[in-house]
């Protein structure tokens, strides 16, 4: 029975090709960075966001705004989001 065991992950060992299965894994990685942009549900509104921001708006009274609009987000993603746009 060991000895049936040992056969078979010995040959496991042989035929498992190294060099493949790390190309494999790199273009995966490749494929899983190379996502793209998904549009926010916030950019609908880029313009008033900035204007009401300009306007000295907290992001907690933009996250009420929008929670009006029926758009629950989280203050994370509210001040997130101005970083990147605003």
């Amino acid at each position: 029975m060991f000895l049936q065991s040992a056969y078979k992950q010995e040959n496991t060992l042989l035929e498992f090709d190294a060099e493949n299965e790390a190309v494999r894994l790199k273009t995966e990685t490749k494929t899983i960075r190379n996502r793209g942009y998904r549009r926010s549900r916030l950019d609908k509104y880029t313009a008033e966001l900035i204007t009401l921001r300009h306007q000295g708006v907290s992001i907690a009274e933009l996250q009420r705004w929008l929670r009006g609009k029926r758009i629950k987000v989280a203050w994370s993603t509210v001040s997130r989001w101005l970083n990147n746009h605003g």
